[in-house]
């Protein structure tokens, strides 16, 4: 077949897009474009250049293994050649190499070594007479780069092998940053204002290509083995691909726990559905799984095409980053108020799903990737996780993007947007009013430990807030059981049972009110100080910041919140509808009024299971003397209460000398407190 001038000239224009991108990301460290875009390209040019033999090129990128080592590192030849793998992206692809390999060995059926493609940097460590004398990058799988100082620096590599070793012995293998490493990194980036890694793989690569090894050693690497090279002497290697592994790891290699022998395809694709179910949750990142055929004689007879071996596969998951444009940034406001702006996709392909939103975080993260509307930009989705834009691609950017303003107003309810003083989050002052807040706000107002109203759940409240029925917690209080019987599958009997639990919750405590509200910062443990300091919720409403600094553990932070909350008015309406509704509560004069308890002062901390109370039933008689239970133990807990089983808590307060009880400790202790109230 003619080679058409037209095709030739695609087929120059793929390579020279592909070699750029091999040139930003080995040898500059600055990846353009998602590993997907880079993959795509390459399975074109495969494509062309088999369709058009006479296309063929010694030069082309499709004959290559990686880049060209940097000059500034020394260059070091492999004893063999350090080859890529073929990629295989459907069931059928799996299918087909199955068959190849069972016709190639002219067997029924085939072992196979299964494992997980590391996203990392692969390199290859050579060991003479069990110390390690070098270890090199890939480069172009003939020459790599010598990068000995730095690999020295990752502590999961072996400087000496412990017992018996071949005289020469090459191990292959990935270095790579755990999801936790790479998350620090970033962290500290952002703290000295310093450019973010676009992901662990970029990260990994960059230090590890250090010229000062003391920047690699702060960068913390891992390192994972899955192959050997050169072997000569005497040594327990086996077989087997299988028995290869598990004797690496008897050298105290790591090599990673996730693989295994399966039998045929159905084998294979077990494996792939297993991992790929589990991905997201690795401590580190992976784009695929690698299929070896075990036996090592078969893999002799199998061998290579030009740059990979036939009896190797890696099954490839979908991308998780893509490259995409940013149609439009709207904001979304969340149950505390938070506004956070999302932007709006070009429908595309990512982590196994079409994706046409994807979080910005808060203005901050726009600010500092610098996105507008009509950039071209990689947007990343790991599992489950939110998809988010990762980076834009400056070169592609319109002469006509827009920047993002947060707005003043909520989008929603027209309040005004704040964004408090240290905070990265701007949010909406509308509260209970706001119907963006609607729906999370009155399952929260439901909920069991606030007015825990039963049979409230989130489908009703869907179609409650969705037909316009509900519009703040107050209106609860106006359904009957003829409204709640017409709707969606709400029988009469259910639509009374829900108003017999909406009726039966006006009967509440004024911690269990506060709760309810659904302050910012304020959690059941501060509501119920709250009510216990002011035992009245007019003088909480009429609280200042200062006074509201009063109360235990409320900070200027908290204090804020809850005074930024009662200076809305639509709050305070919406507080005076519920007590007209008949909501009701006792209050008290409060601590700030009334005299101390006996256990004013005093914290408790809880541990292990006590033989006849509860913990919330020790805890209430606790919190009825005054006293406080925490979470944790410190130099100021006063007491822990130790059941069975206690944990780590009682270990705490034995090395601090904190006084342990038992329950009938406890008990003895708050007995002689009420009969003592001066104590």
């Amino acid at each position: 077949m003619t080679l058409p001038a037209e095709t030739a000239g695609h087929i120059a224009r793929l390579r020279e897009q592909l070699e750029h991108h091999n040139y930003s990301y080995y040898v500059l460290d600055a990846p353009e474009v998602p590993d997907a875009e880079y993959d795509r390209l390459f399975r074109e040019l495969q494509a062309l250049e088999a369709q058009f033999p006479e296309a063929a090129s010694a030069d082309s990128p499709t004959q290559r293994v990686g880049g060209a080592p940097q000059s500034a590192f020394a260059s070091v030849t492999h004893a063999r050649p350090m080859l890529s793998l073929n990629n295989a992206f459907t069931e059928d692809d799996i299918v087909g190499f199955d068959r190849r390999i069972r016709e190639g060995l002219k067997v029924e059926s085939v072992d196979y070594a299964v494992e997980l493609k590391f996203d990392g940097l692969a390199i290859s460590l050579r060991y003479e007479g069990g110390r390690l004398v070098h270890g090199a990058t890939r480069g172009d799988g003939a020459t790599g780069e010598d990068v000995t100082a730095n690999l020295r620096t990752i502590r999961s590599i072996p400087l000496v092998l412990t017992g018996p070793a071949p005289t020469i012995l090459e191990v292959r293998g990935e270095v790579l940053m755990l999801k936790r490493d790479f998350e620090r990194l970033n962290d500290e980036q952002r703290a000295r204002d310093e450019k973010l890694f676009a992901n662990p793989r970029n990260a990994a690569a960059g230090a590890l290509r250090q010229l000062d090894s003391r920047i690699t050693a702060s960068r913390k690497l891992t390192f994972f083995a899955y192959g050997l090279g050169q072997i000569d002497g005497d040594g327990a290697v086996g077989g087997r691909h299988s028995a290869q592994m598990d004797w690496l790891e008897r050298l105290r290699f790591p090599v990673n726990r996730e693989r295994r022998v399966v039998t045929g395809v159905a084998g294979l694709l077990a494996y792939y559905r297993e991992i790929g179910e589990r991905r997201a949750s690795l401590p580190f990142q992976i784009d695929g799984v690698v299929y070896k055929v075990d036996d090592l004689a078969a893999q002799e007879r199998l061998g290579f095409v030009s740059r990979a071996p036939r009896f190797a596969v890696a099954h490839k998951y979908p991308p998780e980053e893509e490259l995409t444009v940013v149609r439009d940034i709207d904001v979304q406001v969340g149950r505390t108020g938070a506004l956070t702006p999302t932007a709006r996709l070009e429908p595309v392909f990512v982590g196994g799903v079409t994706v046409t939103n994807a979080t910005l975080h808060n203005e901050d993260e726009v600010q500092r990737k610098d996105v507008r509307i009509g950039d071209t930009v990689i947007v990343r989705r790991a599992g489950d996780v939110i998809p988010e834009v990762v980076a834009v691609v400056i070169d592609r950017r319109p002469p006509d993007a827009i920047v993002f303003r947060m707005p003043a107003r909520c989008p929603v309810c027209g309040s005004a947007v704040i964004r408090p003083e240290g905070e990265a989050v701007s949010r909406c002052t509308g509260g209970l009013y706001c119907p963006a807040q609607r729906k999370q706000a009155l399952l929260h107002f439901a909920s069991r430990r606030a007015m825990d109203i039963e049979g409230l759940g989130e489908k009703l409240v869907d179609q409650l807030v969705d037909g316009n029925v509900v519009r703040t917690p107050a209106d609860l209080y106006r359904l009957g059981v003829s409204a709640l019987a017409e709707l969606e599958r709400m029988a009469e009997k259910s639509a009374a049972n829900v108003v017999a639990g909406i009726e039966k919750s006006k009967d509440t405590t004024l911690a269990r009110f506060i709760y309810a509200l659904g302050i910012r910062n304020v959690g059941e443990a501060t509501a119920r100080d709250l009510a216990d300091h002011f035992g009245s919720l007019d003088r909480l409403i009429d609280a200042n910041v200062e006074t509201l600094q009063q109360v235990p553990d409320v900070g200027p932070v908290v204090a804020e919140s809850i005074a930024r909350f009662f200076a809305e008015a639509h709050n305070r309406e919406v507080i005076e509808q519920l007590r007209a509704a008949g909501v009701h509560w006792i209050e008290h004069e409060g601590r700030a009024a009334a005299a101390p308890r006996p256990l004013d002062g005093r914290t408790f901390v809880l541990t292990g299971t006590l033989p006849t109370l509860t913990r919330d039933e020790a805890k209430a008689r606790i919190e009825a003397l005054g006293g406080k239970v925490a979470g944790s133990v410190s130099a100021k807990t006063h007491y822990v209460v130790v059941g069975a089983d206690p944990g780590s808590k009682a270990e705490k307060a034995a090395q601090l000398n904190v006084p342990m009880l038992d329950e009938d400790g406890l008990l003895e202790l708050l007995k002689s407190a009420q009969a003592s109230p001066d104590n």
